[in-house]
């Protein structure tokens, strides 16, 4: 695919399409960004847009359509469910994408936008920031494949991303890193979780099993009661526990590791969207990776057995 790249020297108009609290995030980096101008963000709340014109002091609209055309990079932070028409029609109209995860909610619909964007030579990049600081890490320069992995992903309850389970809100992220560390297919798929707050599920514990042999646990929830963010993966000469909330790490194996501190991990992915678009250098989170974790996603919702609230609480029968 050749990516079209924006001259160097012009300035990039930028747009934020949902100025909820994630949306307010990406405008403040394509804000503090040279060569960007943020243009407009849309979003169809109006108190939304009122805060989001007295804060950035921007064109503000309620139908992102509005802005096609209009603009050359885009954020997409709106509810996953319109994420497939929404970066659609940006792709379309000739702009570079970022979408926040998932990609999309089907796997026809990611790969239509894979299509799409390399058919039109476009960026098009998933908010998979995690990918970032363990990048920066260290943990994915070596080739060592893990025997198991273990993933915890939990906090309180806010309503937001109800739109879809816990599996496309919160495990997609962890199933993102699983794949990094784990070639090739998987052979089998078990999993179980209950709804509380919402009509999908809202907590999940998926066992995976890759032909490799490696075994994967991930646990996420989005009704516990305190914030757990963990990876253990135990390899053939040792083990590394992380720690993503107290930064704390344990390494057992001879391979180095950075601790897992960031400063900035949104503001390095937003960079790394602009500078892909301006100069057709592969984004580090690149689209068929994201509908990689998709399709093992959506197999986790398939197979997802249902809990009981009789069986008792989900942290303590999962965690």
């Amino acid at each position: 695919m050749n990516l079209q790249v924006v001259t160097q020297s012009r300035v990039l108009r930028a747009a934020v399409i949902g100025g909820g609290v994630f949306g307010r995030f990406h405008a403040a980096k394509y804000a503090s960004l040279a060569g960007i101008k943020l243009t407009a963000i849309a979003d169809p709340s109006a108190d939304v847009r009122r805060q989001a014109a007295a804060k950035f002091g921007v064109a503000v609209v309620s139908d992102w359509h509005d802005l096609l055309g209009k603009v050359d990079v885009v954020s997409v932070c709106s509810p996953a469910v319109t994420h497939g028409a929404i970066v659609r029609a940006f792709l379309a109209a000739g702009a570079h994408v970022l979408v926040e995860k998932p990609i999309a909610t089907d796997l026809e619909e990611a790969e239509d936008l894979i299509a799409l964007a390399r058919a039109r030579g476009l960026v098009l990049t998933v908010g998979h920031q995690e990918r970032f600081v363990f990048a920066h890490s260290g943990l994915l320069d070596h080739e060592a494949v893990p025997l198991s992995v273990e993933c915890v992903r939990a906090g309180p309850w806010t309503g937001r991303g109800t739109d879809v389970s816990v599996v496309l809100d919160l495990m997609i992220h962890d199933l993102d890193l699983v794949h990094q560390l784990i070639p090739g297919a998987l052979a089998q798929v078990s999993a179980r979780g209950r709804p509380l707050h919402s009509k999908l599920k809202d907590e999940v514990r998926a066992n995976l099993e890759f032909e490799n042999g490696c075994r994967v646990t991930l646990f996420a929830s989005r009704i516990a009661a305190e914030r757990k963010r963990r990876l253990r993966a135990v390899y053939a000469d040792g083990v590394i526990e992380i720690d993503f909330l107290t930064r704390e790490v344990i390494n057992t194996t001879h391979r180095p590791l950075n601790a897992p501190e960031m400063e900035d991990p949104l503001g390095a992915s937003i960079a790394s969207f602009v500078d892909s678009a301006r100069t057709g250098a592969a984004a580090l989170v690149r689209p068929e990776e994201a509908r990689r974790a998709l399709e093992t996603a959506l197999l986790i919702e398939e197979a997802a057995e249902p809990v009981g609230d009789a069986e008792g609480d989900g942290i303590a029968l999962f965690a």
